[in-house]
This record gives C-alpha cells, sequence and structure tokens, in this order.
C-alpha cells in the first residue's frame, strides 16, 4: 500500500435490502480492495428475504455477516458492526456504492501524515482536476471539510468509538453522519475529502425517494440544527479583492470559524478566488445570474437561505446598494468590515 507500516483495515457495510446493489457493492471491495483489507463485516438490517439468502449464498472468507432481528436504522448498525471489529482503521461503505479502484493506499497516507486527520472521504465520483486544484490541499493531498458525510469513509476505529459513533437518535439514518463531524470538530479532530480518491455512490437506493424520506430528512435536520444552530449560517461575502490575504486577519479568522460551525460562505468576487481554503467555501464572479439565485435561494429551505452579508472595501457601489435592500428585506445582517491594515 505505500512504503509506510501498513494498517489493520476492516471494512463495515450496513445493508437493508437492494440485494443487486449490495453484491455490487461487495464484490467490487473483494476485487478491489481484498488485498489491503482484512474483514468485511456485513450487518444486515433485517432486510427480506431475499436479500437475506443472497448473503448466505456468498462464499468470500474475508466476509463475516450479522443478521439483526429487527431493523436498526443506519447509524445503530454501523456501531454494532464497529463494536465486533478491533481494527486501527474501518472503511464503512454504503450498501449502494461501488469500488472501481483500490483507494486505500491513498487515504492510508493521508492519515499518516496529518495526526489530527480522524476520517476522510472519497469523493463521489470523479473530480475534475480543475476543480481540486482550486482547494488549498493539507499533508497527504487532502482537501479539508467541516461537513462530514457517511456514504463511505475511512475512519480511525479509536476515534469513533471514543465519540460513542453515531447518535441513535437519528434512527434509521440521515444526519447522524454530519452530527458526528461536529463532534470531531469539537474534540478538535479534522475531517477529509481526497480528490484522487473516487467511489460511486447510487444515493437513496435502500431508503427510496419518496414522502417517508422527506419525513424522516426533515426531521433529522431539525433535530441536527437544534443541536448546532450555528449550522444554519449562510453569510454572503461581497469584495474587490480575489484573494484570502487581501483580507483583514479577523475576518479571515470570522470566516474560518463560520465554516468551523458547520456554516456556508459564499464569497463574490470581481474575479475568481485562486485558491479557496476548504469544501464549505464557495466563489463566484460578481454576475447578475447568481446574484438572482442567492437572493431567490432557501425560499422552501429555510437552512439555505442567506442569513448574513458582509461588505468588504472595494464594492461596486451598485452591488451594495440593491444587496442592502434585498438583505433588509429578508431581515438579513448586515456587517460593514474595514480594509486590511499593511
Amino acid at each position: 500500500m505505500s512504503n509506510l507500516i501498513t494498517p489493520i483495515i476492516d471494512v463495515v457495510i450496513p445493508v437493508y435490502n437492494a440485494p443487486e446493489l449490495t453484491r455490487r457493492c461487495i464484490d467490487s471491495v473483494v476485487a478491489h480492495l481484498g488485498a489491503s483489507i482484512r474483514t468485511i463485516h456485513i450487518q444486515n438490517d433485517a432486510s427480506a428475504e431475499e436479500t437475506r439468502t443472497m448473503l448466505d449464498r456468498l462464499t468470500y472468507p474475508q466476509v463475516q455477516i450479522f443478521h439483526a432481528p429487527v431493523n436498526q436504522g443506519y447509524g445503530r448498525s454501523v456501531n454494532d458492526a464497529m463494536a465486533r471489529s478491533d481494527a486501527e482503521l474501518v472503511l464503512v461503505l454504503n450498501s449502494d456504492s461501488e469500488v472501481t479502484a483500490n483507494f486505500l493506499p491513498l487515504l492510508c497516507n493521508a492519515l499518516a501524515a496529518d495526526s489530527k486527520l480522524a476520517v476522510i472521504n472519497p469523493t463521489e465520483g470523479e473530480m475534475p482536476r480543475g476543480t481540486a486544484n482550486r482547494y488549498l490541499q493539507q499533508p497527504g493531498g487532502y482537501i479539508e471539510t467541516y461537513r462530514f458525510r457517511g456514504y463511505a469513509f475511512l475512519i480511525r476505529h479509536a476515534v469513533f468509538q471514543a465519540l460513542g459513533g453515531f447518535d441513535v437518535q437519528f434512527e434509521r439514518g440521515y444526519y447522524e453522519d454530519t452530527d458526528l463531524g461536529r463532534r470531531l470538530e469539537q474534540q478538535g479532530w479534522r475531517m477529509g475529502i481526497h480528490p484522487q480518491a473516487a467511489i460511486k455512490h447510487k444515493i437513496g437506493a435502500s431508503f427510496g425517494r419518496g414522502r417517508p424520506y422527506l419525513e424522516l430528512v426533515r426531521k433529522n435536520r431539525n433535530l441536527y440544527l437544534s443541536r448546532y444552530p450555528r449550522a444554519r449560517q449562510n453569510v454572503l461575502v461581497v469584495s474587490g479583492v480575489s484573494t484570502l490575504t487581501g483580507l483583514p486577519l479577523p475576518a479571515v479568522d470570522a470566516i474560518e470559524q463560520v465554516m468551523r460551525q458547520g456554516g456556508r460562505v459564499e464569497w463574490l468576487t470581481p474575479e475568481s478566488l485562486p485558491q479557496l481554503s476548504c469544501l464549505q467555501m464557495r466563489n463566484s464572479k460578481i454576475r447578475s445570474n447568481r446574484i438572482i439565485k442567492l437572493m431567490v435561494r432557501g425560499w422552501s429551505r429555510k437552512d439555505k437561505r442567506v442569513t448574513d452579508l458582509w461588505f468588504f472595501p472595494g464594492t461596486a457601489i451598485w452591488l451594495r446598494w440593491l444587496l442592502r435592500i434585498w438583505a433588509r428585506l429578508r431581515g438579513i445582517r448586515i456587517r460593514e468590515w474595514e480594509a486590511a491594515v499593511s
């Protein structure tokens, strides 16, 4: 896997129905990761008979199957499977994901290079080189994120256990991964995504996308935001400069704090920023169509609405005037920043 000492890695796959996708996932893990892993823990969350039968017919020696007697949901299923592992690192995969190459060396090298990196994701599909190059890459080549997603992740097993794993109050799933990310950040751990590691992911294959799904997402989103109200922050930054170094240090720190607390930053600049610090920072050129999209964003989802508007020196007078009117109509907080002291 590299010149570094190879850690012991187990794989956890929580399963709920979707037998064809589940079999594809397991086959892909064995085919591409088999030489790098020890045990594949399959946690069958009381699936229908077709899925149970498929799992029982698997002949891979690395696979260990546990059939839960009742449906427990994603978080509890992962927690139970994690408790049966004593590996240093554990790769958790959604059963609707598919491995297409051995990305474990990349993820392991990132964890080895940064002792405070607790968890790292491959990307969902290939990340374009141009997109990846816009983000600051940390030791080991990863891009920092403050919003953890659980579709596929390699995590330090001891850290996961020390935090108590996923919170089972999120029941069947959704936002339990985001909640774990907030707890990791609060404990001083870092989270990352490796732009050169990719995995296929068919979203919602087990739960579906009907009314029960929407109700569950809404319920768990409200639970998450009640715990972390600052994660509601969506800050629109408008400036005449196009680099982080062009802002005063207190402003850079304030932007970082918004993202650390789970919020997002959208930065409008005359020219594209050459580099972004993490995945929660977005940057767009000042264009009328982008401004209109930001103004109307969040009509059906309050947590997506712009909550704060920050002006920096150099903002065009017409844009400052337009956005001020909009902010006052929508009850958006306005903050004026002074120029950096040279």
